[in-house]
């Protein structure tokens, strides 16, 4: 009886919080006012649920407003984009010419595959910390992770790698999510070349 009682005042704790801690803060900002104290914006920003969630909203504009139409889809609708390689090399498809990409995904390594078999590569560990707040680094909203390796792959392919953790596929990620990934991405592409051909016919 005891333990259920200590659980059900350890869930109410848990659901209340959100609701109290801004209560507190607030409390907390008038009894700084009233005595003449400088306001904590530090302790008050902790207590500001909605930030983060403003924070993405803002990023994946930011990004919406960078990549092309297809790769705001495919980070739309499946969570990752594709991203060209640029470089040669020994891999080539069936017909010899070489072929190589990549897909970025938030706060996870960037993985290189071969498009024409679905062959994986290798992950590569990069990381852009979020520089801009007072307590030192932290993640940067997905949206933003994504457009900074995006950036960085478009901009200076040869030096994102070179300055990368490289390993194998499976190290952080799983190689049956990527390849369903890859699975995925076809078919998103299947049925947004088939629109598209519904779209010309229509005209």
């Amino acid at each position: 009886m005891l333990l259920a009682l200590l659980v059900l005042a350890l869930v109410a704790a848990t659901l209340l919080a959100p609701i109290v801690a801004p209560a507190v803060a607030r409390r907390r900002e008038r009894r700084a006012l009233e005595r003449g104290e400088p306001l904590d914006q530090t302790d008050l920003a902790l207590y500001d649920p909605g930030r983060e969630r403003r924070a993405e909203l803002r990023a994946r504009e930011l990004l919406r407003s960078c990549v092309n139409d297809e790769e705001w889809g495919m980070y739309r609708d499946l969570g990752f984009i594709r991203v060209p390689g640029r470089h040669a090399r020994r891999d080539t498809d069936k017909d010899g010419r070489s072929s190589y990409a990549y897909l970025i995904y938030a706060h996870k390594p960037i993985v290189a595959y071969l498009p024409s078999t679905g062959r994986l590569l290798s992950e590569y560990c990069v990381e852009f910390p979020d520089l801009t707040g007072d307590g030192g680094p932290s993640k940067l909203p997905a949206s933003d992770d994504v457009l900074a390796k995006w950036m960085a792959l478009t901009s200076n392919e040869e030096r994102v790698i070179k300055r990368a953790n490289m390993h194998l596929v499976g190290r952080q990620l799983d190689p049956v999510r990527v390849r369903r990934d890859l699975w995925r991405l076809a078919e998103w592409e299947r049925r947004r070349q088939h629109r598209g051909e519904l779209s010309s016919g229509a005209q």
